[in-house]
């Protein structure tokens, strides 16, 4: 039988590439005002701050003003 004998191997540092800030600016700009709408029709949305008329946009995110801790009744 053979025997094999293994050879070392030099192990070169994986370099991850750069991503510069001004290509992540304009994306975190958009889902930082998502995100606030967003905030905004879950928290927000009823009574005299009320930007859609009725009880519609209340009743879809009854559950999820809930959850976030927004009295709602």
């Amino acid at each position: 039988m053979a025997q094999h004998v293994a050879q070392p191997t030099v192990n070169t540092p994986v370099i991850p590439a750069k991503l510069p800030l001004k290509d992540i600016a304009p994306w975190a700009v958009f889902f930082g005002i998502l995100m606030l709408v967003l905030l905004y029709f879950v928290g927000a949305e009823q009574g005299a701050t009320s930007v859609v008329s009725g009880e519609d946009v209340h009743e879809w995110v009854h559950d999820a003003r809930h959850l976030l801790g927004f009295p709602c009744h």
